[in-house]
């Protein structure tokens, strides 16, 4: 299940390239758009902006704005950051990960095909299909 974390990531930006005019965009502005606890999206934006996702600027004038073009952005890198690996099952999340059953395991394959299809859905949707 993706987390309100990894939910209201994808709205800020959302919100931040509908509302882009060059300038840093308040926080506070979105949190009021978007309906969210300013508290709850500092945290948030917090980690975006050290995940690469936004640039920050404190003080007048101060704010958050995209660190790329909506285009150049994909869900799954947004989710990932936010939500940490979106691996269905342990043995694919980590790959130092040793399952002694591997060799035998008969749901592995389909584990697989799923993460695949996350994986490939999510990589494909881009920031700007969501603006659109």
């Amino acid at each position: 299940m993706i987390s309100t974390r990894g939910r209201y990531a994808i709205r800020v930006m959302i919100d931040l390239a509908q509302n882009d005019n060059g300038a840093y965009i308040p926080l506070k502005d979105v949190a009021e758009r978007q309906d969210i606890s300013k508290k709850y999206l500092e945290i948030i934006a917090k980690d975006m902006v050290a995940g690469g996702l936004l640039i920050g600027a404190s003080g007048k004038g101060g704010g958050y704005k995209l660190s790329r073009r909506p285009e150049d952005y994909t869900i799954l890198e947004i989710l990932e950051l936010m939500e940490g690996s979106m691996s269905s099952v342990a043995c694919l999340a980590d790959k130092q990960y040793k399952c002694p059953k591997k060799r035998k395991c008969r749901t592995l394959p389909m584990w697989k095909e799923y993460d695949t299809l996350i994986h490939d859905f999510f990589s494909n949707k881009k920031l700007s299909d969501l603006i659109h």
